[in-house]
């Protein structure tokens, strides 16, 4: 999932639901220009993400569950049948579906550091022990989400210092997402999934110093894809 994924995801969204994207921002109670293209780049052409709050109450204005949003990310060009209506005018005020996402999910968060981690994932590779702290989002697909914090410089320019990652450990991870790798020794990494098979997994690289780099199947503890960023 990347950049340009989310931005195709939001314009189909509001296209399904007969919105221009300013309308579908404001029919959310958002700033009417919060989706307008100029607003997808900095002025020096970094990528802009949507906040999650933000997401969340399009979901919630549109009665669209984050798992249909996912689909759209993931390339889907039309909601599902059972999502599917007519046309809404834009000057009608929607009302947010209550089951569209819960606001009082919590998840554990912690920093990422390249080694040491091998105690903040337990047998199955789920988040344990104490060193997480827990913040509020408005949505979470499954019960073991969880976000790291991306520390310094070494991941740039992709991801930066302070930079949330999300990630979904029950969601399985395909060719080409960047996933979470956590090894035995505590090595831990945020890289592409080039390929993966029972011997082996190949990783990418998000910056020219690290190049690519394959590891044995049997020293991976945690493989996670990462389904959100907020920056």
């Amino acid at each position: 999932m990347g950049h340009e994924d989310i931005w195709r995801a939001i314009d189909t969204l509001a296209a399904e639901r007969g919105f221009s994207v300013s309308g579908l921002a404001r029919a959310a109670g958002l700033d009417p220009t919060s989706f307008n293209p100029s607003k997808r780049r900095s002025r020096n052409g970094h990528p802009r993400w949507p906040s999650t709050e933000s997401i969340a109450k399009v979901l919630a204005v549109t009665g669209v569950p984050f798992n249909v949003f996912a689909e759209l990310m993931a390339g889907a060009r039309a909601l599902p049948h059972s999502f599917r209506g007519g046309g809404q005018d834009p000057n009608v005020s929607l009302q947010p579906c209550a089951t569209a996402f819960d606001a009082s999910v919590r998840i554990p968060v912690t920093r990422l550091v390249s080694t040491g981690m091998d105690n903040y994932f337990g047998d199955k590779g789920h988040p344990a022990g104490s060193g997480w702290e827990r913040i509020s989002l408005p949505w979470a697909p499954d019960p073991n989400t969880y976000g790291l914090r991306i520390c310094g410089s070494s991941l740039e320019p992709v991801y930066r210092d302070g930079d949330l990652v999300i990630a979904a450990p029950q969601q399985a991870p395909r060719i080409g997402d960047r996933v979470v790798v956590c090894l035995r020794d505590g090595e831990a990494m945020i890289r592409p999934l080039i390929s993966l098979s029972g011997h082996q997994i190949e990783l990418g690289c998000l910056c020219r110093a690290h190049g690519s780099r394959a590891v044995p199947t049997a020293q991976v503890v945690v493989l996670h894809r990462i389904i959100w960023i907020s920056q």
